[in-house]
Parts: structure tokens; C-alpha cells; sequence
């Protein structure tokens, strides 16, 4: 029994460190599909906003969405006119919960709101029913855009 027992140890520590760390992809009309985890994010310009939900104040710490956007080749800026001010960013977390965006409200070069793609909170890694990831829109006054568990960003292009 005691065999049986350190087997099913080894065997569950391979698992867990064969598994892949959590992460968010980007994907869809991108020049470059991205999957980052922490670890790429704690690389790129960090920032932060504090963010007041039921009644509580936490302080979100990570990335500016558009910053990942720009990593993925999204349009912004100049760029961002005619047809592709016809974009979108659908969030979707890992129970399926989506929320979308217009790529305008997501540049700050036309609209004074800025979006995090969040890995902490109150100096913590972000985990348990919060998932690994959070996008935060810190001016929105209902909190149903910002999304806990975090997991995909996907950019769509209307065609006309």
C-alpha cells in the first residue's frame, strides 16, 4: 500500500509540473497571435489602477490592454481608421463569460479610459475564483466588464 501511495505522489507532482502555466491568448485579426503568462507580462511596462467593487478597494497591478494589443499588431493610433474602427476585442474568461470592447475604447489616443490586463492584487498573484488573470475597466460603474478568469482576447475585424 505505502508503494501504491509514493507511486501516485510521483505521478501527480510530474503532472503538475508537466502542466502548462495559466495564461491569455490573443488571437483572431492580430498581426501576431500571443500567449502570455505572468511571467511575459512582468517583462513589458507595468502599471497599475484601484478598483472599487461591492464596496471594496483593491489595487489592480499589471499591463495596459493596449499595450498587449500593440504587442499583437493590432491597429491603434493613425492606424485606426476606416475599416479598422470597425473592430472588436471579445474577452473571454475561462467559464465562458465574454465581454466586448471596441478597439476605440480600448486606444488612448481616442478616449481618456485605459483598460489593465491585471496578474495581481494588493501586491498578491491573482488565483483561486479570481483565475490567474483580470481585465479591469476601473471607470466602468457596473463591474460586469471586468473580467475575473481571464483567458482569451480575441480580435474581430467587421467586414462591410
Amino acid at each position: 500500500m505505502r508503494r501504491l501511495i509514493v507511486v501516485c505522489l510521483a505521478a501527480a507532482a510530474l503532472l503538475v509540473a508537466q502542466a502548462p502555466a495559466p495564461s491569455v491568448r490573443i488571437t483572431g485579426e492580430v498581426r501576431q497571435e500571443l500567449t502570455l503568462t505572468a511571467e511575459d507580462l512582468a517583462k513589458m511596462p507595468r502599471a497599475s489602477v484601484r478598483f472599487t467593487h461591492q464596496g471594496k478597494e483593491t489595487l489592480y497591478e499589471g499591463v495596459w490592454l493596449h499595450e498587449v494589443l500593440k504587442k499583437a499588431g493590432v491597429p491603434q493610433g493613425e492606424q485606426l481608421r476606416g475599416k479598422s474602427l470597425a473592430g472588436y476585442v471579445l474577452a473571454v474568461a475561462e467559464d465562458e463569460y465574454q465581454v466586448l470592447f471596441s478597439l476605440a475604447e480600448l486606444d488612448p489616443s481616442y478616449i481618456d479610459n485605459q483598460f489593465l490586463l491585471a496578474d495581481t492584487a494588493d501586491g498578491k498573484p491573482l488565483s483561486g475564483n479570481q483565475g490567474r488573470f483580470r481585465l479591469v475597466a476601473p471607470k466602468d460603474k457596473p463591474a460586469a466588464r471586468s473580467l475575473r478568469m481571464l483567458a482569451k482576447l480575441e480580435v474581430v475585424q467587421l467586414r462591410h
